[in-house]
């Protein structure tokens, strides 16, 4: 018969056609909305704490723990300070360079006038002589020479300064410069060598007229304390 198919059998009742109800997706409320927020704040202030935190220990080992009892040579630097924002840096060769380029390695610094008196020779030969007394750590640090007037360095004194590798020599604006080093009382900018980390924040001042073994023994620390994070060579 036509149709017996779809027909129900005898004496039962025809099935019901289905149906769908949809809802609505129930909004989170302002509080839910706040609570999300603040757990993906937190979660990202665990990251970037967790990326700090080998630079954080080797501070405080060096700054706080101390082992062995033993006190810093030079004169440290709390807290430590960025160069300025302003701080414009030239090339003998007149080309500019941006200090970001100075990060990545901790550097020796030496400030003096393109003529370089006794005194500044002397600094950029013990800068010379401690970057090679560091051995295989050499490589993690930088000589610079700021130079603090518009003149040009002799020849032979450059070439004598880079007879072991190259320096940076920078003109440098004196005023701008001392708003970032600064002479310990009674010296002059010129009278210390300066360590600057490779955040570029400077963070020690060594004495005038320094003991090239009593600096060396403060690179050495801060070295070590640092070889969890930081490597030779910029990246």
């Amino acid at each position: 018969m036509s149709g017996s198919e779809s027909s129900a059998p005898a004496g039962q009742a025809a099935p019901e056609a289905l149906s769908f109800t949809v809802h609505s997706m129930p909004q989170p409320s302002l509080a839910d909305r706040r609570s999300r927020v603040l757990g993906g704040r937190l979660r990202l202030l665990l990251v970037l704490l967790a990326c700090a935190a080998p630079v954080i220990a080797s501070y405080f080992t060096y700054y706080v723990i101390r082992p062995d009892g033993r006190t810093n040579y030079g004169t440290l630097i709390q807290p430590s300070r960025g160069w300025p924002a302003d701080l414009a840096l030239q090339a003998i060769d007149g080309a500019a360079v941006a200090p970001a380029a100075l990060r990545g390695q901790w550097l020796l610094v030496t400030v003096g006038d393109a003529a370089c008196d006794a005194s500044c020779e002397k600094h950029l030969y013990m800068q010379r002589q401690l970057r090679e007394m560091l051995g295989r750590e050499r490589d993690r640090v930088d000589r610079v020479w700021l130079i603090t007037d518009g003149g040009t360095p002799a020849q032979a004194l450059r070439e004598a300064v880079e007879a072991t590798g190259p320096v940076w020599m920078l003109r440098v604006d004196r005023a701008v410069l001392a708003r970032w080093l600064a002479p310990a009382d009674g010296q002059a900018l010129g009278d210390h060598l300066y360590i600057v980390d490779p955040m570029g924040e400077w963070m020690m001042r060594m004495p005038a007229d320094p003991t090239p073994q009593q600096v060396k023994r403060d690179l050495d620390r801060l070295l070590r304390a640092s070889s969890s994070w930081d490597r030779a060579g910029r990246e």
